[in-house]
């Protein structure tokens, strides 16, 4: 990587932690936060993306801490298959909820680890852990593009609008193979883009930070995949937001709301994305998938 793109990648990881860290911070004081570009929604308006995730059943006995420090784009633990005894891996796992509620379907003889590279957003799932009482789960700190588990360790990993946040893609799918075992799945809720998209929202950090900006063509997204090793690559659209909800979300990014909006109506979705790690090895025949 050159040198200038390295600095990009690391300034852009900085905002993310910056942002997110704010959000921590604000859960624990039991004030909600956004998905949007950074600053909170007001007037009572819930962000677009993150609102009604989840059931109030599923969320029983869990912190409202948790609950407040959720900024994902869907529910992949509801779509995910996951079955007592399994290992599973969150990337990006914010308060924990979805850590959590993989922890009760896993059962006592299964473990789900929580991976965030955030002091503050770790800080905060560790206590909910503790409020929650939850013992088959723990929390590392590191990032997506360099897991820190073994070769083959991980039955199942899910991920909620995470993985768009990454500037280098291709390289969480390559750790995502590299640390499922053989016939392990990858089941993730994200934001993906269809159609083109203005050229000022890929541009703006703060829109990065804020779960759009840094969305993949849903082909490339699926093309990225496979380079990566995966088979039986699907996604399944489960939200689309309009005009309406982009003037939400861009809020606070200095540009132009109403031309933004109208030139992204439809175009970004949130999808869940299901993804299968062979269960044997098959020869690389895509360029650089072995690099």
């Amino acid at each position: 990587m050159k040198g200038d793109a390295m600095k990009d990648e690391k300034v852009l990881k900085q905002v993310i932690q910056a942002e997110y860290g704010q959000a921590a911070r604000r859960a624990k004081q039991g004030k909600a936060s956004c998905c949007g570009s950074g600053s909170i929604l007001e007037d009572g308006k819930l962000d677009p993306i993150t609102q009604n995730l989840y059931d109030t059943e599923e969320t029983v006995g869990l912190p409202s801490e948790a609950l407040m420090a959720s900024f994902g784009c869907g529910n992949p633990t509801a779509l995910a298959t996951i079955q007592p005894g399994e290992t599973v891996l969150d990337l990006g796992s914010g308060g924990g909820i979805d850590v959590f509620l993989s922890a009760r379907r896993v059962g006592p003889t299964g473990k789900v680890y929580g991976l965030d590279m955030t002091d503050d957003m770790l800080a905060l799932a560790r206590e909910n852990q503790r409020k929650a009482g939850v013992t088959n789960v723990e929390f590392l700190k590191g990032e997506i593009e360099d897991i820190p588990l073994p070769d083959n360790s991980v039955d199942l990993i899910i991920s909620n609008c995470v993985i768009n946040l990454s500037p280098d893609k291709s390289r969480v799918f390559k750790e995502a193979f590299r640390v499922l075992k053989p016939g392990g799945r990858l089941a993730v809720s994200d934001i993906v883009v269809r159609g083109a998209i203005p050229s000022e929202i890929r541009h703006s950090v703060e829109l990065w930070a804020g779960c759009v900006a840094g969305a993949l063509d849903e082909n490339d997204y699926l093309s990225k995949l496979t380079a990566a090793g995966f088979e039986h690559v699907s996604l399944e659209p489960t939200r689309v937001y309009t005009a309406d909800d982009a003037r939400d979300f861009i809020i606070g990014a200095g540009l132009d709301v109403e031309v933004v909006a109208k030139a992204v109506d439809g175009k970004f979705l949130s999808g869940f994305i299901r993804a299968t790690k062979p269960t044997v090895e098959t020869a690389c025949c895509s360029p650089g998938c072995c690099s």
